[in-house]
Parts: structure tokens; sequence; C-alpha cells
């Protein structure tokens, strides 16, 4: 025989919400007396590495953020050259809150000249520095820098010191790039990398305006 005093009553639709209201408020509460504890607010160094595509995509969005809410930006391509990007074409049109700066020789692996190219990225770098602690910028995104650093164009040791201890407290920096030095990524606040598990590249898809450019 079955024991009728085992069998859990069916619960009514009224309290199925009811039960679900409270589990939710009570969630709720928990992660407001988390947040409550975080009373920090800094100027982040902020990292984008890894072989998945998105990596300038979603620091952008960090940039298009920034200028949502009025702040300055800085933005220093270190590779992208002198393409025409569709993100540039939009932040020109913020010209009063945005600083742009481009290394200007184009891909760094296609190099015919690495001395001219070293040259271009140590100028750059000056370039970024100044931005960094010139006071004016909320936000300064240092675009494909891990590429320049992997090929050594510029010193990635002195990178890491300056961002270490010179950087001031009220500035975001971006860094993006694959290949991100253990260093760098050891001084971060935040770090993502971004995996790769399909791309159409493979299947014989060129980079297509709007999405990669």
């Amino acid at each position: 025989m079955t024991d009728k005093s085992a069998v859990k009553p069916v619960m009514t639709e009224e309290e199925l919400d009811a039960r679900h209201a409270e589990k939710m408020r009570k969630k709720k509460a928990a992660r407001d007396k988390i947040i409550a504890t975080k009373t920090i607010e800094k100027g982040l160094l902020i990292v984008h590495t890894g072989k998945g595509k998105g990596k300038s995509t979603a620091a952008f969005g960090m940039v298009f953020r920034a200028l949502g809410h009025g702040q300055r930006v800085g933005v220093i391509q270190f590779v992208k050259g002198k393409w025409e990007t569709g993100e540039r074409a939009v932040l020109e049109r913020f010209s009063d809150l945005v600083t742009i700066n481009t290394m200007g020789e184009g891909f760094t692996w296609e190099t015919q000249d690495r001395q001219r190219d070293i040259a271009a990225a140590e100028a750059a770098w000056e370039k970024a520095k100044g931005l960094i602690i010139g006071g004016e910028h909320k936000l300064v995104l240092l675009d494909e820098l891990n590429i320049v650093l992997r090929y050594a164009y510029i010193d990635p040791a002195e990178v890491v010191r300056f961002l270490r201890d010179e950087k001031p407290d009220d500035v975001h920096v971006v860094v993006t790039g694959r290949n991100a030095p253990e260093d760098l990524i050891e001084i971060a606040d935040l770090v993502t990398e971004m995996t790769q598990i399909k791309h159409p590249f493979r299947s014989g898809v060129k980079a297509q305006e709007g999405i990669e450019f």
C-alpha cells in the first residue's frame, strides 16, 4: 500500500509564484549585500587577448560607452595603419571628445622595413603615454599593442613598468591583441581571453565591411 502521508501536496500556481518570488528576493538581497562591499573606484587596466575574434570590437564598445557618458577618450591604433575602419569613421564625428592616432605603417607582420616600424611603434607609444598621463582622457585604448610587444617593437618591460607605476589612478586603459605578455596580464585588473570556436575565414569568407572593419 502507498503511504499517503508521504505524498507531497500539489502546490497551486499562486504558491509556486510566491515561492519563486521569495527565492528571487533572497538572491537579490544576497547580491546587493555583496555589491555593497565593493566600494573602491579606480581606473582599470583591462586586457583583451586570445586567438578569437572580438578583442578590438569589445574594446571599442567600451569607447562608445564612455562617450555616452560624455567622457573624453584617447585611441592609439598600433597596427591598423591607414585602413578606413567603421569605428574610426564614427569616432571622427566625436572629435570634441576623441583623440585618435594610428601607427600609420600598416600591419606589422607585412613589414618590409623593421627599423621603420620600430620607429613608428615607439612614436605611437610616446603618444599613448601622453594621452594616459595628460589628465584629459578618462579612457585610453591601446589597440593591438600586444602584437607590437610580441614583435618586440617596444620593450614589454617598459610598457608594463609604465602602466604599473605611472598610469594615473583615475584613468582606464584598455589593451588589445593576441598573445598578451604574462607580465602585463599579472598587473591587469581585468583580463578577458577570446577563444575561437569557428571563424568564417576558414570557410573562404573574406573580411567584410561592418564585421571586421
